[in-house]
């Protein structure tokens, strides 16, 4: 009998009582490995997110959680290898174990490296600015991002055993939040190996990922208002959790990725032999192969100008011929197996289902000539293409083929086109092949309602992109409607939805003590120390410096226009400006305020500010005139050490005012601090 899979919960591997469900290679049916989840505690592993992995994530800032990930992405990728050589027995080819293991791991680093970028070394995330709630700005409120406390429970489908996991567990982990991990049963082997080698890391906190392999019903009982549930699978399983007690009542967090019609649309100025043409061929068969079609991203539903069905038909299926199947270790196989004999199965009921208003023009759902081994014991089967018949069939529109089936329907104008994609009730993603840039807008914006993501193809970014069916970490993830509503990925709004927003109204000291951000009208501090010559350990938030007096003269801003060639008419036309009604005369230029501003807050030798590296946020606020005397005041915001460097970034609040106190400049300095060795 083979190895039987283990769930990881509480600190420790769980082999399960009984023998198990055996799980069967999709290239020759042979057994790989055996799987249950009998006798594994799963309010047990929920308490223990809770109250392990959940404090040991707390006590880390974004920016460490940030490098324990990308630790992670880089000893996962050092050794892949193994994790290809398993892929194989999904049915999977290199090209397709690449899009899932190499595109799991990227997805790892790529939030570490946006989480370092965008969020704070910190564990409060502000959203938004100050408001201020009183006249005299004593009471002012601002939003905060904190993570809830409580377990994110991920299931997965069976088609991406390894991405599929590491895409929810990327903003969970960043967030602060717990994961549990329930894999689907027919690939969870993958699954269960790459978590082998995260344990065997040691870089995560204990308690900040569990895995549970098998059934998991009850897995949801003692989930309550600070956890949530992101399922990827089919709709009638999504429907079923959405009706869970604790989701409807309990305040359940749950998000779904459901069946997902996408469609991809040829413009109607594409012509046969233009570069979009062949683009659009290409796409719609790899979309078909890739991952023998198994993805919740291919394309299902192909939209052609009518004119150009029988060209498209034609070039799609002489692509299609050239396809070989077999086991992907086989030489020359581009399209590998279903993952299992019941998803092949599957598959082609809903062919039969397809084909009550569409006739099949290239393959056969019973019959496949296979390379490298055999078609009976393996879920092999041939590339399907469909023409559709009438438009008011149903059935393209309602049944999804989860495998390399494609249906090819035509349409007369672009207000047809864009009710019928939305027939399909919602959707990952649609593709829009084109070059014209007017008929673009038209059907993006056409879509959009209907979709979580939309590419426009044409032959100027085919080279660098990504494709249709590619989701990325920096983009949403997700659709609504039939794709079940829900919204994954798409950077800091991924780590985001697993963290609660409150709204914190107090005191401008209040608000600076609870955000780690210095905030107008909390105490500056000015003492004998230039605050450029504290280093990072030393500079504490509100430290001051004011400086000036400096007299702006009608000289200064003519050798400015001068040198710099900026010579507009209000800095050097004094009948001109003066009929102006926001300036009434000559003005200074805004750029030589900020940096004569700069001139007086700056200590000119060499300490532990190494570097300004930038300036957020620049308003210019009042016109400032000949002999108008600026002052600035320069606080620290926010202070921020890195992780992996000898300096820090400080962000520094100023404010240049005139001799009626008036502010004519509002600005933050951004600068790189050095930091003491123990920071």
């Amino acid at each position: 009998m083979s190895r039987l899979l283990e769930s990881y919960v509480q600190g420790r591997w769980f082999a399960a009582a009984d023998a198990g469900k055996p799980l069967l290679s999709a290239i020759d049916g042979a057994e790989i490995a055996r799987i249950s989840s009998a006798g594994v505690d799963l309010a047990g592993a929920v308490d223990y997110a809770r109250t392990v992995g959940g404090p040991a994530l707390a006590r880390l800032t974004f920016h460490e959680r940030a490098a324990a990930l990308k630790a992670l992405g880089q000893a996962l990728l050092a050794g892949k290898e193994e994790f290809y050589e398993l892929s194989r027995l999904t049915g999977a080819t290199r090209r397709d174990s690449g899009v899932d293991i190499d595109g799991g791991i990227g997805t790892l680093l790529s939030y570490a490296s946006k989480a370092r970028r965008e969020l704070p070394n910190s564990t409060v995330y502000l959203d938004g600015e100050v408001e201020r709630l009183s006249k005299q700005g004593s009471f002012v409120g601002r939003h905060i991002y904190t993570a809830r406390r409580g377990v994110a429970v991920q299931i997965n489908a069976f088609n991406f055993p390894v991405w599929g996991f590491l895409e929810k567990l990327a903003p969970a982990f960043i967030a602060g939040v717990p994961s549990i991990v329930k894999p689907a049963g027919q690939t969870a082997y993958l699954t269960e190996l790459v978590f082998r080698r995260i344990v065997e890391s040691g870089l995560l906190p204990a308690g900040s990922v569990q895995l549970v392999v098998g059934e998991a019903r009850g897995l949801l009982d003692p989930l309550g208002g600070q956890d949530s549930v992101a399922f990827t699978g089919s709709a009638d399983t999504a429907a079923a959790l959405r009706a869970h007690p604790n989701v409807v009542g309990a305040g359940v967090r749950f998000t779904a990725e459901a069946d997902s019609l996408n469609a991809s649309v040829l413009g109607p100025d594409v012509r046969t032999g233009d570069p979009e043409f062949e683009l659009y061929v290409t796409q719609l068969v790899t979309e078909m192969i890739v991952k023998a079609g198994q993805k919740c991203t291919a394309i299902r539903r192909a939209f052609v100008p009518a004119a150009l069905v029988d060209d498209v038909l034609e070039a799609a299926a002489a692509r299609l011929a050239q396809v070989v199947v077999g086991d992907p270790h086989a030489d020359g196989v581009t399209m590998g197996a279903l993952a299992s004999l019941e998803q092949r199965a599957e598959v082609v009921k809903s062919i039969r289902g397809l084909t009550k208003s569409a006739r099949i023009v290239f393959g056969d759902p019973e019959s496949v000539q296979v390379v490298g081994a055999c078609a009976d014991s393996g879920a092999f089967m041939s590339p399907i293409l469909l023409r559709g018949g009438e438009k008011t069939a149903p059935e393209p529109h309602e049944l999804e083929a989860f495998g390399p089936v494609a249906t090819v329907l035509d349409y007369d104008d672009t207000g047809e086109l864009i009710e019928q994609v939305a027939r399909g009730k919602g959707s990952l993603v649609a593709s829009v092949v084109t070059k014209d840039l007017a008929l673009a807008r038209e059907i993006v914006l056409g879509l959009a309602p209907y979709h979580g993501r939309i590419l426009v193809l044409d032959s100027e970014d085919a080279r660098e992109s990504t494709g249709h069916g590619s989701p990325l970490p920096v983009l949403v993830h997700g659709g609504p409607g039939r794709a079940g509503g829900g919204e994954e990925l798409g950077g800091i709004r991924g780590v985001l939805h697993h963290m609660q927003r409150t709204a914190v109204q107090g005191t401008p000291k209040v608000l600076t003590a609870v955000g780690d951000q210095w905030v107008a009208g909390t105490d500056r501090v000015i003492g004998d120390v230039h605050p450029f010559r504290k280093n990072l350990g030393e500079l504490k938030l509100g430290d001051t410096i004011v400086a000036g007096p400096r007299v702006v003269s009608r000289a200064d801003i003519a050798h400015f226009a001068e040198f710099t060639g900026d010579t507009f008419y209000a800095h050097m036309d004094e009948a001109a400006a003066a009929a102006n009604p926001l300036f009434g005369g000559i003005v200074a230029h805004g750029y030589l305020v900020v940096s004569l501003a700069a001139g007086l807050f700056v200590d000119p030798a060499p300490g532990p500010v190494l570097a300004n590296f930038g300036v957020d946020n620049l308003r210019f606020l009042t016109p400032v005139r000949a002999q108008d005397s600026l002052t600035v005041t320069l606080t620290a915001k926010s202070i921020t050490p890195r992780q992996s460097a000898a300096y820090g970034e400080v962000r520094w609040d100023a404010v240049v005012v005139n001799q009626k106190d008036e502010a004519v400049a509002t600005y933050d300095v951004l600068t790189l601090v050095a930091k003491p060795e123990e920071l």
